[in-house]
């Protein structure tokens, strides 16, 4: 495992299972502003959701002693907690673990390139954040969790990084900021391209085909892998020997839906068609992405052709997510516990 986020996580993930931590989350319930979300509340909600209703008996246990008593073991209640505290002066230093700057060029991901903060510290975005806070929860099994590791916060960053990091566009371009500077218009009000992606696909859904029902959207997507037309990947979804290879998995595929989905230059706006590729070669493609963005409003064609591909991360999230906590908090083999947390 990486050190530099082990370190910052073991310096300022302190105090146990604290009275401040339990404070803070109801502070957070008061205060909470609806319009700041990344993947969107009701993103991290389903992802969380899933992921609990697949956990086995062991972990579900361990998942609702270390949840606060007022969320009732419901984990999906405070998936949205490390959103909410990126910008508080303690845990400011989250801020960066959210996301994943690639360059414009590449469209891939390399950990060793692009996995740092905007001041070049190393492991610190969404894949290194993942490796480090399965790290945490892997001691709490043993007995061997100390006061350097808040294993309810662990949990929590853990499942709030599952999500994002699912979101393709967490893992998104440098010069665009993984689309937040491309502006549009959403049918009818203003957006842009990353919150498109993060929440205006899923309500949009949500009030077109289920009644503005979020519930009923996330029974469709378990209905999906349950018995579906994903239900033949769902074993290669769970499939994981090496935690960080399969976090790598996560983060390249994200930046491969990105760079051929989340681009607005695609016949699915227009009735021709042109590649993207070149202009981003040339240091451009961005640019040009931002001005048809400003002057063409996106298509049902685009919303309808980009719904499953959210359903599917949404799913593969909540999925994998219970894969982890399963191995780390459920009734494991030593060798199992070793696939999945790194040391």
């Amino acid at each position: 495992m990486q050190s530099s986020i082990l370190r910052m996580g073991e310096s300022r993930i302190l105090g146990g299972m604290s009275l401040y931590f339990s404070a803070s989350l109801l502070c957070i319930c008061i205060v909470y502003d609806p319009c700041v979300q990344a993947w969107s509340k009701e993103g991290h909600a389903m992802t969380c959701k899933i992921a609990q209703d697949l956990l086995e008996p062991e972990a579900k246990h361990a998942v609702q002693m270390l949840l606060p008593d007022y969320v009732n073991g419901d984990l999906s209640a405070l998936c949205v907690w490390p959103d909410q505290v990126r910008h508080w002066y303690k845990y400011r230093w989250t801020s960066s673990l959210h996301f994943i700057d690639t360059p414009d060029q590449a469209c891939n991901f390399n950990y060793r390139r692009d996995c740092h903060d905007p001041h070049g510290v190393k492991d610190m975005c969404v894949a290194g954040a993942i490796q480090n806070f399965t790290n945490q929860l892997s001691h709490y099994r043993h007995g061997t969790s100390d006061r350097r590791h808040n294993m309810t916060e662990a949990l929590l960053f853990l499942a709030h990084f599952m999500g994002d990091i699912h979101q393709p566009m967490h893992v998104g371009f440098t010069s665009d900021e993984g689309g937040n500077t491309i502006d549009l218009r959403w049918f009818r009000h203003k957006s842009n391209l990353h919150h498109v992606w993060d929440r205006e696909i899923i309500l949009t859904a949500a009030t077109d085909y289920y009644g503005k029902d979020i519930n009923l959207l996330q029974e469709d997507i378990e209905g999906n892998f349950t018995d579906g037309i994903w239900s033949a990947d769902l074993a290669s979804w769970r499939d994981c020997t090496d935690l960080v290879s399969c976090v790598n998995k996560y983060a390249a595929e994200s930046i491969n839906i990105a760079c051929r989905w989340g681009i607005i230059l695609r016949n699915t706006i227009f009735k021709f068609s042109f590649p993207l590729w070149p202009f981003f070669f040339l240091g451009i493609g961005s640019l040009i992405n931002q001005v048809v963005a400003i002057l063409f409003m996106p298509t049902d064609n685009y919303f309808n052709s980009r719904l499953p591909i959210v359903m599917k991360r949404i799913a593969q999230g909540g999925v994998r997510l219970a894969m982890i906590l399963n191995r780390v908090l459920g009734d494991h083999t030593q060798e199992n516990d070793s696939s999945v947390a790194p040391t």
